[in-house]
């Protein structure tokens, strides 16, 4: 098992074009670091992200690729780059999770309304770091909550997670009454956290590099992420070895939600406000991304680094969008249609390794 699942976790070779060659007696194979590219989705997820990056610098010339753009596309990223890590370890293991938006909304109103009766605007450092445990400590609950369920009531985690995102978000609007309240952020957070740089990086996209490769490592290089790659792949099998199916993914839907909590701070430090109404979409965006990173929606295969890059083209669409003239609604067809378009491409991966 320990096999397949190092196995999995790389990309799924393609169908290779030099073994199509030989076998029909034509002429002449690929050399092996192509064919071993060939395969590799990052690459191409990579190759899809300069191809927009180009076309959106040609059509714009002047107004696109400039250092405030990079540094606004890198910021804007930081919050769906933190959720999208957790998001790869819940779709490996064949999971889903929709509630990410209102869990995060959740986890800012419940440290927003501390700050709020702690001194608002105004709190000390003690306040800041109480708020922020609590966020965690909310979004890493619901996360286990919704985890249970799923690993012990057999429910799917579509429907689990889909009443999750109905009920977090019921329980944030009943104790605001559905209005984002004022004071819900300390000065402190977000003068450090929310505009602070060090060496001219802000402390957002930092924060937002920290995590990715903390749980990058995780995933590639300890036994969790072994486990959780192998239950998505074969989840029959992996029982059979004695590993605990059910309390994994309970860790794994947990690390989601201390993930969307950790969203819900670095939202309140970058906005001051619980923004109770503004997440609605934060699913189909993180789900977009993982996807486009190469990260399967049957489970078994993905990787950090795929949705880091993954993250990036929507939110370089979007800006791109935004700077060359488009229509705001348009913007969110062309996530949409993305996302329709990784799916489709990631079917295809499928029914192509099921032929090797």
């Amino acid at each position: 098992m320990s096999a397949d699942s190092r196995g999995v976790r790389t990309a799924a070779p393609v169908e290779d074009p030099a073994h199509s060659d030989s076998a029909g007696g034509g002429g002449g194979t690929l050399p092996p670091w192509l064919r071993r590219a060939a395969g590799i989705s990052e690459l191409w997820t990579f190759v899809i992200l300069v191809a927009l990056v180009a076309f959106f610098t040609i059509a714009a010339p002047g107004k696109f690729f400039t250092t405030y753009d990079l540094t606004q596309i890198a910021v804007n990223a930081a919050i769906y780059l933190v959720l999208g890590v957790g998001m790869t370890y819940v779709i490996i293991t064949a999971g889903i999770d929709l509630s990410i938006g209102s869990v995060l909304v959740l986890a800012a109103v419940a440290a927003g309304e501390y700050n709020i009766h702690h001194g608002g605007p105004t709190a000390g450092w003690g306040t800041v770091a109480v708020s922020v445990l609590i966020a965690l400590a909310v979004g890493t609950a619901w996360g286990a909550l919704q985890g249970v369920v799923v690993a012990t009531g057999k429910v799917p985690p579509l429907i689990v997670t889909l009443g999750g995102l109905g009920a977090a978000l019921g329980l944030a609007e009943l104790a605001t009454g559905g209005q984002d309240p004022a004071g819900a952020a300390a000065a402190h957070l977000q003068d450090s956290l929310g505009f602070g740089k060090v060496l001219g990086i802000p402390w957002m996209v930092i924060l937002a590099a920290v995590v990715t490769a903390l749980f990058g490592a995780l995933l590639g290089a300890t036994r969790f992420g072994s486990h959780t790659l192998a239950i998505g792949s074969n989840p029959t099998a992996v029982r059979r070895a004695g590993i605990p199916v059910g309390r994994h993914l309970v860790k794994v839907y947990g690390l989601m939600g201390l993930l969307a909590g950790l969203g819900a701070v670095m939202w309140l430090a970058s906005y001051g406000t619980t923004s109770i109404a503004g997440h609605s979409t934060d699913n189909l965006k993180v789900i977009t991304a993982v996807v486009l990173g190469g990260t399967s929606l049957f489970g078994g295969r993905g990787s950090v680094l795929g949705t880091v890059i993954g993250v990036f083209i929507p939110a370089v669409l979007t800006t791109g969008l935004i700077v060359i003239g488009v229509q705001q609604y348009w913007q969110d067809v062309a996530v949409g249609v993305v996302l329709v378009a990784a799916v489709y491409i990631d079917q295809m991966r499928r029914r192509t390794r099921e032929r090797a």
